[in-house]
């Protein structure tokens, strides 16, 4: 059975004008999941969570249940458009402990984010043999970010950063990020030269709208706003039926992205074994 959990917010809180809003996040879910059922999905199985629906109860839940639900043979998909972070992981013992690429619900002002170790949790309950495609269309530092505001070309001056800027106490890390996540995880140094990243022993395949040093950015797509990973890559997917594996995939949301002149490259993780293997299998 193929089932999938689609979350985009355009809307941040409060309700109406007012929060960091985006515009392109909404449409992204509406083309993914009319993409998904091209792929084979049941309009029934795929879940779709928009603006105020979008809190962080209503993800963890929603995404807690599909994977404890599924069976062996099964393919999930957990898809998320909108802004993403960075934060500093602090530990119990006051010292600094990594940071943390964070996605951003409807309610995070009041409620949190998502870190990347609440889906490491939840992603630890997949059973064996489920297949899962984790697909963010966001961003996950800022160290790109003001010089994109300070450099855009004329004609891209109404693309949007799918990005919150963070607090002061993450933002000071942040400047030192490079440093420290380099003498701590020397994958680092693979992660920023290449798409294709192996990782030992994951249970999923993560599809990244940009790398974790680069923003994510949406803009008018034919009169429409969207994000330009999520475009390229419903594109590639309905042009294939899905039918195509997924370094051929990343290889040429890749190749859509530079011709574009998009400022971000997508990246996949997953084991190595996985890149050569269809999507959705």
């Amino acid at each position: 059975m193929k089932k999938a959990l689609i979350v985009g917010i355009n809307d941040y809180a409060p309700i109406g004008y007012g929060g960091p809003d985006l515009n392109g996040c909404v449409n992204d879910a509406r083309d993914m999941a009319n993409t998904l059922v091209i792929c084979g999905f049941s309009p029934a199985k795929i879940k779709i969570l928009t603006n105020q629906n979008a809190t962080r109860a209503n993800i963890l839940n929603y995404l807690k249940s599909m994977i404890s639900t599924s069976v062996k043979g099964d393919s999930l998909v957990f898809y998320y458009s909108g802004h993403g972070t960075r934060v500093a992981n602090i530990g119990s013992d006051l010292e600094l402990d990594g940071l943390d690429e964070v996605i951003c619900p409807h309610d995070y002002a009041n409620n949190g984010v998502i870190r990347d170790d609440d889906f490491k949790t939840v992603l630890s309950k997949l059973k064996s043999g489920v297949n899962m495609e984790v697909i963010f269309d966001c961003c996950y530092s800022g160290t790109g970010t003001r010089k994109m505001d300070l450099g855009l070309e004329a004609d891209l001056l109404n693309e949007t950063a799918r990005y919150i800027p963070p607090m002061l106490e993450d933002e000071f890390y942040l400047t030192y990020a490079s440093e420290m996540e380099t003498s701590k995880n020397s994958k680092k140094s693979t992660v920023l030269t290449k798409a294709l990243v192996p990782v030992t022993g994951m249970n999923h395949t993560l599809w990244a709208a940009a790398k974790d040093n680069q923003v994510s950015m949406e803009g008018n797509i034919s009169g429409q706003i969207r994000g330009y990973f999520t475009y390229h890559f419903c594109k590639i997917l309905r042009a294939t039926n899905g039918n195509i594996v997924r370094k051929t995939l990343d290889k040429q949301v890749a190749i859509a992205l530079a011709a574009m002149g998009a400022a971000q490259i997508n990246q996949t993780e997953s084991i190595t074994a996985e890149f050569s293997q269809k999507i959705f299998t």
